[in-house]
This record gives structure tokens, sequence and C-alpha cells, in this order.
């Protein structure tokens, strides 16, 4: 079994045929399938284990021919990287605690090697001399007796002078990650928080001094990344953010990440829910900085591994390379979904961490540092991108930029207020007020408007598009609504994509906004009517934003 103290990493802590009546067509025709492109979407890759993997004979394959791991990552749509850096990771004989031995030379060279084939780079600063995570954030050696007041000025040398040092070798890095997970604070005991502990203020402090390295460095236009484990729970990341937000130190950083394995944090709709809820509350954008998946069960090195059966089970995805690419073609929707484009993108980490006799979490020097007596063994060879010899799986291509968004005007903001939003169709019933359908801006989901349909008469109506030029395939469509009343009829829609039409109803609510979706859309014409269509009562109304309809296969 793999000991959980020395892999803490392992992260378990519209509707109907319409009827009878007048088309009020306020715009007309069908339109092209035109799109919202996600070039800047985040495709990242954590592959601070690749200089350790490859010394120690790991080679990898594109199609049976071999080459460099991280070209193969970019060919297949990565266009980052994510790199740990420790402090000093050696022992007092300058022996190696493993792990990837992500030392500043390691760091610097995966990073070099990076930003020549076009890789943008974030550097994950861990401030310990090996693992950190909630389960241990020690203090690197050199620091462990100095003042408070002194660790703070460590630390903002420190950042700044590595900052620097990057910069002078031609590494530039994009991004910047200030400790590694660090729900539980930094650089323990004088900046831990948590078991009992609600004042940050240390931590705060600390937290100020390496943003304020950062600022003071060449590099000062770097964004910067809090990060947390756990995506899945609002709990901690508002009680977290809440508490060192309000506890009277500035701290200028610009990105929340998150770590989300759907096997250990909860389901995908537990993420959306706090991607969302973060990102209004905070004003900050969302990035996953640690997610993966299992390609199978089996385990590469016959030594245990993170992912198992019972996790498959847990996570609702086939341990499989379908079961991967699934996954994050859905982790890509939610991101996509969270609103303002506040979502930025992903790192799947270690995805070149494959069986290679001695590539393993730590070296024995590195269990006796962190006083572990577990297996030194590679507990992530199942949830690699490449299979065990190292040949890239099916599965790599998740990388690749989402395919874009073909709904036109999906956010109903082309217009302000209005009775005919661009690029959409409206049908109502003959005798039925062009007013029933407008333009709001209370409450948005995203931006500043909305679609509502209300009448204080009886009434029925769509709205729609009709997108032509399709690639045949499978599709998904998705939008985000409100609703209350009585309708005998009210729905999201599918139909005239050469198969049945398919729809989903519309839940009731006024408190708040839910995501609808109707998936599995084998478009085999080229072509697809989507829309919302009711059937209401008097003041019955239905509100829909953030309209989504995406090719997924």
């Amino acid at each position: 079994m793999i000991s959980l103290k020395c892999f803490s990493v392992i992260k378990r802590l519209v509707g109907a045929a319409l009827v009878c009546g007048v088309v009020c067509s306020m715009t007309t025709g069908a339109f092209a399938a035109a799109s919202t492109p996600y070039h800047d979407f985040i495709r990242g890759v954590d592959v601070s284990m690749l200089n350790e993997i490859e010394t120690r004979g790991g080679k990898y394959y594109e199609n049976g021919v071999q080459k460099d791991a991280m070209q193969i990552l970019k060919n297949h749509g990565a266009n980052y990287v994510r790199l740990k850096l420790w402090v000093n990771p050696y022992d007092a004989q300058g022996k190696s605690y493993g792990g990837g031995g992500n030392d500043f030379n390691t760091t610097l060279h995966l990073a070099q090697r990076a930003k020549k084939i076009g890789l943008r780079v974030l550097i994950d600063f861990h401030f310990s001399d090996f693992w950190a995570d909630p389960g241990t954030q020690s203090k690197p050696k050199a620091w462990e007796n100095l003042s408070y007041s002194k660790l703070k000025s460590t630390l903002y040398t420190y950042v700044k002078s590595t900052m620097n040092d990057f910069c002078s070798y031609g590494v530039i890095p994009d991004m910047v990650q200030l400790g590694n997970e660090i729900s539980s604070g930094i650089l323990w005991d004088d900046g831990k928080v948590g078991s009992g502990n609600n004042d940050f203020t240390k931590l705060a402090e600390l937290l100020q001094s390496a943003i304020s390295g950062v600022r003071d460095s060449s590099d000062n236009r770097a964004k910067i990344i809090l990060h947390l484990d756990n995506g899945g729970s609002y709990s901690l990341y508002q009680w977290w953010f809440d508490s060192i937000l309000n506890c009277g130190i500035s701290l200028d950083f610009n990105i929340i990440g998150l770590t989300y394995y759907p096997m250990w944090h909860g389901t995908l709709n537990e993420l959306q829910y706090n991607m969302n809820a973060v990102s209004k509350k905070y004003n900050k954008n969302v990035l996953i900085v640690e997610t993966a998946y299992g390609w199978t069960t089996a385990d590469g090195d016959g030594l245990g591994s993170s992912f198992n059966e019972q996790d498959a089970e847990r996570a609702g995805y086939p341990a499989s390379p379908d079961g991967q690419a699934k996954f994050v073609s859905d982790l890509k929707s939610t991101l996509l979904n969270v609103p303002n484009d506040r979502g930025l993108g992903f790192f799947y980490w270690e995805p070149d961490w494959i069986p290679v006799a001695g590539a393993n979490w730590g070296t024995k020097e590195g269990a006796a540092y962190i006083d572990d007596h577990g297996f030194l063994s590679n507990p992530w060879d199942n949830l690699t991108l490449f299979d065990f010899q190292g040949n890239a799986l099916k599965s790599i291509n998740c990388l690749n930029e989402p395919a874009p968004n073909l709904i036109q005007n999906s956010d109903f903001e082309a217009d302000g207020y209005t009775n005919s939003p661009s690029q959409w169709q409206v049908w109502l019933e003959t005798g039925v007020d062009s007013s029933t359908i407008k333009i709001e801006s209370s409450a948005a989901y995203s931006g500043q408007f909305n679609l509502s349909l209300w009448n204080n008469k009886a009434y029925k109506a769509s709205v729609y598009q009709k997108v032509t030029g399709l690639e045949n395939g499978t599709y998904t469509l998705s939008a985000w609504v409100k609703r209350r009343g009585k309708q005998k009829v009210c729905q999201l829609y599918a139909k005239s994509y050469n198969g049945n039409e398919m729809n989903a109803p519309l839940p009731i609510s006024d408190t708040g906004w839910s995501k609808v979706t109707v998936s599995n859309i084998k478009v085999t014409n080229g072509q697809c009517e989507i829309g919302l269509y009711t059937e209401a009562g008097a003041n019955d109304w239905c509100n829909i934003d953030h309209v989504m309809f995406r090719k997924v296969n």
C-alpha cells in the first residue's frame, strides 16, 4: 500500500411541434455555424516530474515515433506548463529527495524547454524543500530557526531574487502560484491556519511578502494565484478567502486556483457552484491548477496506485481513455459556464509520470526527511495521458482547444433593452403581444442582460436559432434558466438535426439560476434548431441566459 503520509499529494483529503399561429420573425433565416472561439482557454500540463523520468530512461512516443514529451503534449493542444519549485530538495550530503528534484536549476531547465517550443509557464512556489499541501507545509531547512520578522523578509527576498533569476535566463513566468494547496497555510507554524486557529494575520502578512517579491521583480506583471485544494467545497473557499481578505491586509493577487479531481472532490455541479460563487464574491478569475483522471485501474509499477475501481465508480466515468476524455470535456464545459468568462482553464497534473524505475514520489532520503516509511513508488502511473510504455493515449486530445460555442448573441448582450434580440428568431401565438419577450437586466446570470418571457395573459411563445453548416457529430446544448409559474410546457429543445426532438424541462425556481442541458444531440444533416418553448398561464415567467451549443465528439 502507498503511505498517505508520504504522498499526501494523493488528493483524498422548443418543445413539440409549434401550434398554428403567426411567426413574428424579428430576425429571419438560419445562422451559419458562427463561433465564439476559445483560443486563450488554458490547457496546461504539470510536467514537474519530466526531467527525472527522462534521466532514469523514460521515453515517449507519438504514433510509434519517439519524440519529446512536451512537444507531444503541445502537438495535441497544450499551451501552458506548470512547474513546481522547491527551495533545497537535498539532504546534508547533497542527495536528492526525488519526486522530480525540482530545485531552481531543474525547474529552470524545464521552463526553458517549454518556452522554446512556445508554451507559457506557471511557476508553482511550494515554499518548502519537499511536497507541500494541506497535510504538510514545512519550512525550508534553512528557514526553520528564523524569527517571524526575518522569515517575512527572507520570503520576500527569495521570491524576488528567484523571479529575477528566471528572467535573467530568458524565462519570464506568465503566472506564479504562491504556495501549493494552502488551505492550512504556509511555512508552519508561523503561517498555519485551521485546526482551531482562525487568525489569518500572519498568513496574510507572509503572502503579502511573497506578493511584494513578485511585484518588485523584473516580472512584476505576472498573474498571481492563490491556490486551495478540494475544489468542490464552497464552504472551504468561503471560510478561507473571507478570513484572508478581512484581516486588514491588502493582497494583490489575480486568480483563485483550485484542485479538483472528480473521484475525491465532489461533483462537477459542486465545482460549478463553487467557481461561480467565489468568482463573483471575490471578483477574481478561477483556474483549475490540478486535475486528472485514470485511463485504467491497472497498476504500472505493481506498488499501488492512487486511482482504483472505487474511485472510478465514485467519479462516474469509465476508467479508460474515453472516460478521461469525457471527464475533461465536461470539465471544460463547467469552466466555460462560469459567468463573465472568469473560468480560465485547467492544468492536467503529471500526464507524463509513466512507470520508470526510480522515478518515484521520493527517494529514501526524501522519505527520511519527512519521516515516512511507505513504499517508494509511482502512484500516478494510471492517471497519465501516456500508457505504461510512454505511448500517447488517444485521450491526449483532451488538451485541444474547446469546441466553440455556435450560438450567436448567446448572453443576450448585443442590443441592450429590446423585444427583438439580435440573431434570435421569435415565435408568438396569434394575438400574443411582442412585449412578451424582452431583454432585462435584473440579476443576469452572465454579463448585464438576460432574456425574459412573461405576459399577464396566457401565452405560447418560442425563441430559437437554427444553426446550419454544422459538422456531423455529437453536440450538447445548455443554458442557465429560471422560471416561476404553472406552465403546461416550459423546456429547452433541439430538433431538425435528422433525429427525434430532444428537450429538457426548466425547473421551477425564482431564487437562482439552474443549468439545463440537452446532451447527445447527434447531428447528421448539418443543421440543428435550438430554442426555448413555453405554453404558459397568465403571469407565468421564465428567464434564460448563457446559451451554449458545442460539438463534443
